[in-house]
Parts: structure tokens; C-alpha cells; sequence
């Protein structure tokens, strides 16, 4: 059993997590700006306010736990922009100013950075809309910085090309810098398997210090 800090928890992924974290017997506290969102109750879940952006409260929430986890998205492309990195280095801050005792911090990703069959990156694909590459980018920025921390045990996840709720079938494949992609080219993974994969990493780790992907 883990002790999760968990920011992010009412989105589309992170209110996933965080079932899935509950079901399997983890003991989650849900760090949000308004408690109220939280509507799942569970003899293992404490909701508590706070702000990822601000590294002393990441700092306060992370303390005492075992992982941090950040589900954070930011709506639309600019809110992503304005977002994700900055969250990165809210929570890495946070995490430096609790020394030996930081937990471990385990980042949802995008796809945007990964390889394609063809050899290009997600990102490259023609037509793709200004808010979709302003999403993708700005976790590639993220990840970017990721990658020049060794002073902080971190994981960077992310999903397939497509992800969006549905099916859990406890079943995935995973990559570490190329999409992973089924036998039509198609590379896709429910909101619920994605889940599956995070806690499976937090309670086996395999990655660390490293970013990898999961798809079915």
C-alpha cells in the first residue's frame, strides 16, 4: 500500500487514477484548488486544498508520502501552455525542498514527442490544429525539463495517440520513445488502462528517471 499525493484528480485521467489507486487498496490524498469537485468519497481518500503551481504547497502535500502524482492538464491549448512545464518545475521545487525524504514523482505526459513508424514525431503530422500542437508541445516542454533532473526520482508517462475513457481491460503494451501503434498503424489506449499502467508503475517501478508510453 502507498501513500499517494495525488494533483489533478478530477480530471478525465487523474479521476481514473484515482479510482484505480482506491480499488487497489492505496491510500490517495486528492490535492485540489476546490475540494468540492472531489464527489468520490472512500474510507481511503482525504481531499485536501492545494496548488501545484506553487512549490511550497506541492512541498506540503508531498510530505510524508510515498508518490506524488501529477495529473494536471490546462483545458484548452494556451491553458496547457501556461500549465504543464510550469507545473513540472512547481513540483520538482517542491520535492527538492523536502531533501532525503521526497516521495517519488510519477508525471501523466503526452504524446506529442514520441516516434512515429515512420521515423517523425507525433507532432509532425500535417494538419494537426494549433491547440492540439500547443498541447503537445507544451509537454514536450515539460518532459524537456524532466530530463535534467537527477536530484529527484521522477516518471514521465505518456499515453498513446489517442486516449479517452472507456474499457478497463488490465491489459497494455508499453515503449519508451516510439508510439506504440496496433497492427492497422492505430495507436490508442482507454482513460482506464492508462490508469492500470500509472499504478502498476508506482507499485512495481520500472522507469524511473525515465519517460515511457502504454498503448493496447
Amino acid at each position: 500500500m502507498a501513500k499517494i499525493a495525488l494533483f489533478g484528480a478530477t480530471g478525465t485521467i487523474g479521476s481514473r487514477v484515482l479510482r484505480e489507486a482506491l480499488d487497489r487498496g492505496h491510500q490517495v490524498t486528492a490535492v485540489v484548488r476546490d475540494p468540492a469537485k472531489v464527489t468520490e468519497q472512500h474510507p481511503n481518500l482525504t481531499v485536501t486544498t492545494g496548488d501545484v503551481l506553487d512549490p511550497a504547497s506541492v512541498a506540503e502535500a508531498a510530505r510524508g508520502r510515498d508518490v506524488v502524482v501529477s495529473a494536471v492538464g490546462g483545458g484548452d491549448g494556451p491553458g496547457h501552455l501556461a500549465t504543464i512545464e510550469p507545473a513540472a518545475k512547481s513540483l520538482v521545487a517542491g520535492l527538492r525542498a523536502l531533501g532525503d525524504e521526497a516521495p517519488r514523482l510519477v508525471a501523466v505526459g503526452g504524446a506529442g514527442s514520441l516516434r512515429t513508424p515512420d521515423g517523425k514525431q507525433v507532432w509532425d503530422a500535417e494538419g494537426l490544429p494549433e491547440f492540439l500542437l500547443q498541447i503537445m508541445h507544451a509537454h514536450g516542454d515539460a518532459l524537456d525539463f524532466y530530463r535534467t533532473v537527477s536530484d529527484v526520482r521522477w516518471t514521465n508517462i505518456s499515453p498513446a495517440g489517442l486516449i479517452e475513457p472507456g474499457e478497463r481491460t488490465g491489459t497494455y503494451r508499453t515503449a519508451l520513445d516510439d508510439l506504440v501503434v496496433d497492427a492497422d498503424g492505430k495507436s490508442r489506449i482507454s482513460a482506464e488502462d492508462y490508469a492500470v499502467a500509472l499504478i502498476d508503475e508506482i507499485e512495481t517501478p520500472k522507469h524511473v528517471g525515465e519517460r515511457f508510453t502504454v498503448g493496447d
